[in-house]
């Protein structure tokens, strides 16, 4: 951390991410996995219930409640993750020490690396499926452009959360300490 004072929203953040209450649901890198897993699946659930919901020509509004169903357990995967990642992407710069700035850097760069993957097959997507359907398929470019923005959005969650390591167990710290590590 540097030098800079911390707030009472910094001191707060700081305390919730490094809470251990929920330890248990991130403490392996098989629950991690996951956890993201989780979370990616129930982001194409959202993005799918969304996007019939504008796409259908009937009435879809069964799709509303689900969706307020499936958010309650995509905030939680959400936690899950910030709580694995010690807040790596949620606290401020100030409060993060140099390895973490490093990590969120690294996190950033690699999450950018994808999304603009993603974006150049969603691109190539539309221009293939526009020029062998003689046009355009409007009706798609906007939910498929939605959905890569929100893919763009939780990708440095995914990938941090893919990333974090397992804590230290207290032997390996008394361990280390005893060794003058």
């Amino acid at each position: 951390m540097t030098t800079t004072r911390l707030t009472r929203y910094d001191r707060a953040m700081l305390r919730l991410m490094n809470d251990r209450r929920g330890q248990a649901w991130h403490a392996t890198a098989a629950r991690r996995r996951l956890a993201v897993a989780l979370h990616i699946t129930l982001t194409v659930a959202l993005g799918g219930l969304m996007t019939h919901l504008f796409l259908a020509e009937s009435e879809p509004l069964w799709t509303i409640p689900v969706m307020a169903v499936l958010l309650l357990p995509w905030m939680v995967a959400t936690g899950v993750i910030n709580g694995a990642t010690r807040g790596l992407l949620e606290l401020r710069a100030h409060v993060l020490d140099e390895r973490q700035s490093a990590e969120r850097s690294h996190v950033l760069a690699r999450a950018h690396r994808v999304t603009t993957l993603l974006l150049l097959a969603a691109a190539a997507a539309l221009l293939i499926t526009g020029g062998l359907a003689g046009d355009a398929p409007k009706a798609y470019a906007a939910p498929l452009l939605i959905a890569v923005l929100v893919v763009h959005w939780v990708m440095p969650l995914w990938v941090a959360g893919l990333r974090a390591q397992d804590e230290p167990a207290e032997d390996d710290v008394l361990e280390a300490a005893a060794l003058g590590r």
